[in-house]
């Protein structure tokens, strides 16, 4: 991944979204990152600007009457409808469905390539934080060409429209602020792309 200035930045940032947004935050994965997100300091080790971070600090320690795990549970889980479904297919598919097209276009590629990425839960592949999870291995394990394709055609043509919807809907500070990095990450990364985003309509 030539065009990211530095590998381990990439994987360090991709890891802490895709884990924030795939677990629970009272999960063995996700417990030590809501820590150091709420802990004064981390933004000095985020790979961005610092005035761009800088506002988050004080909305990821802000206190709000919901929980953490009701506000998760609220986003992703239910049983309600979920105000921003973070799977691809849903924004993708003219239907609004899981398991459209655009996850199985995702698993062939995913089979062209010789990519095995277990599912903890019995859900699609194209998760928002799952499709992080995979793009940090890839950076990790040196398929940089991989992991560019995998942002440029599977993840970055609808997370913009999925950041915009969760953030609006998030109403916790936490994940309103998470959003925010994701979506400001996701933008930086886009930037750095040395292929194009490919252009899909969404119908979210």
């Amino acid at each position: 991944m030539t065009s990211f200035s530095q590998r381990n930045e990439f994987s360090m940032a991709a890891r802490v979204l895709g884990a924030l947004f795939y677990y629970a935050p009272d999960s063995a994965e996700a417990t030590p990152l809501v820590h150091a997100l709420t802990t004064e300091g981390w933004q000095k080790q985020w790979p961005l600007a610092q005035t761009l971070l800088t506002p988050l600090v004080a909305t990821f320690q802000a206190e709000c009457d919901e929980s953490l795990s009701e506000a998760w549970q609220r986003l992703f889980v239910g049983p309600w409808a979920l105000p921003s479904p973070p799977w691809g297919s849903v924004w993708l598919d003219r239907e609004s469905v899981l398991f459209g097209d655009s996850t199985l276009a995702l698993r062939q590629w995913m089979r062209d390539n010789g990519i095995q990425f277990e599912m903890q839960q019995n859900e699609p592949e194209d998760h928002f934080g799952s499709l992080l999870l995979l793009a940090a291995w890839l950076a990790e394990n040196d398929r940089h060409t991989e992991c560019e394709q995998l942002l440029a055609w599977h993840l970055l043509p609808w997370s913009s429209r999925f950041l915009e919807v969760f953030i609006e809907n998030a109403n916790h500070p936490f994940y309103q602020a998470l959003g925010e990095l994701a979506r400001q990450t996701l933008a930086s990364w886009q930037s750095q792309l040395l292929i194009p985003v490919a252009v899909k309509p969404l119908f979210r």
